[in-house]
């Protein structure tokens, strides 16, 4: 009988993991998004030196809807990766702070949500 080695998402479907496990998911991926913006952030301002002409037709390109959607979402990324860093360094500075790990975790979320709503509505109600 062989076994499937290949990568696949069918584990996000069945991982059972704990709190934990997924604020440190969750932390990598919101850091990807930080730093592809990071990226994009950086080629934008180099294509200062080809001009003005290149660089507003750049800047255009960003506030074309589709990427006005992706600035929401690298606005949640922003947000939870700051607020899970919050609990990363509560967690490595305060000895008992592994004690309420889970309680962390849920107050990291209600954090990014107290955050991210109010933000999700100014930055749509501008698109339009």
């Amino acid at each position: 009988m062989e076994v499937n080695r290949g990568w696949s998402w069918s584990w996000i479907l069945i991982y059972r993991g704990q709190s934990g496990q997924w604020a440190q998911a969750l932390h990598r991926v919101t850091g990807l998004g930080v730093a592809f913006f990071l990226l994009l952030h950086i080629i934008d301002t180099a294509v200062l030196g080809w001009g003005p002409g290149a660089y507003n037709t750049l800047v255009n390109i960003w506030h074309m809807p589709l990427f006005r959607v992706f600035q929401i979402v690298l606005a949640a990324c922003l947000i939870y990766h700051a607020a899970n860093g919050i609990r990363v360094t509560l967690i490595d500075f305060w000895d008992k702070a592994s004690l309420y790990q889970e309680r962390l975790f849920w107050g990291t979320l209600v954090l990014f949500f107290v955050l991210f709503l109010p933000t999700a509505y100014f930055m749509l109600i501008s698109l339009f």
